[in-house]
C-alpha cells in the first residue's frame, strides 16, 4: 500500500489507486487508512499498555491482531477456500496478552501488505458470485466479504483507538496525577 503522509486527506481523497475497481479501492483505502491510524494512536504505547484492559475493554493487541487474523480468514472465505489448520488456531490466541508492541504492529502491517495483492487479484466481474463463510458456511457474495473486510477492520480500528485513548489517559502525569 502506498505510504500517506497525515498532513494528507484520507487515502481514499487522495487520488490514488485509479488503476483498482471501486469495491476493491474502496478495501485498500479502508486498509490503508487502518495501517495510519493504528500507527498514529498507538504507537506512544508500551508492551504492557497494549495488552492492558482499562476499565474491562478488550486489549489494543487483542484488536489489532483480530484485523490481521480476520482479514486473512475473510478473503480466505472470498478465495472460495476453507480455513487452514494453523488459521483456525490463530483465531484461538487472538487474546493472548504475551506480544510486545513491536510484534503486534509488526503483524498488522504484514497482513495489511499481504492483503493488497490478494484483493487486487479478484476479478471485478465475478463480484456476485456466491460464497461461503466459517463452518456453518454462512452465504454471501465475494462483494460481500470484500466490503465486510473494509468494515471490520474501521470497527476495530477505532476499538483500539478508543482503548490506547484511555490508557494514555490514565498514565500519571508529571505531577503524579492522572487525567
Amino acid at each position: 500500500m502506498p505510504s500517506s503522509d497525515r498532513s494528507l486527506p484520507e487515502p481514499w481523497l487522495q487520488g490514488t489507486l485509479a488503476d483498482v475497481p471501486p469495491v476493491q479501492r474502496a478495501v485498500l483505502h479502508a486498509l490503508e487508512l487502518a495501517r495510519l491510524d493504528a500507527g498514529r494512536f498507538c504507537a506512544e504505547l508500551t508492551d504492557v499498555e497494549i495488552n492492558a484492559r482499562p476499565i474491562g475493554l478488550a486489549p489494543v493487541a487483542f484488536h489489532l491482531r483480530h484485523i490481521a487474523r480476520s482479514i486473512d480468514r475473510l478473503l480466505t472465505y472470498a478465495e472460495g477456500r476453507s480455513l487452514s489448520n494453523e488459521q483456525s488456531a490463530a483465531l484461538k490466541s487472538e487474546l493472548d496478552a504475551s506480544s510486545t508492541k513491536d510484534e503486534v504492529m509488526s503483524e498488522l502491517l504484514h497482513a495489511l501488505t499481504a492483503a493488497e495483492s490478494r484483493i487486487r487479484a479478484f476479478d471485478a466481474t465475478r463480484l456476485n458470485e456466491a460464497r461461503n463463510v466459517g463452518r456453518k458456511q454462512l452465504p454471501s457474495t465475494l462483494a460481500g466479504l470484500l466490503i465486510h473486510i473494509a468494515d471490520h477492520t474501521q470497527r476495530h480500528v477505532g476499538q483500539a483507538i478508543t482503548t490506547a485513548k484511555v490508557l494514555l489517559a490514565q498514565r500519571p502525569k508529571s505531577d503524579g496525577s492522572t487525567d
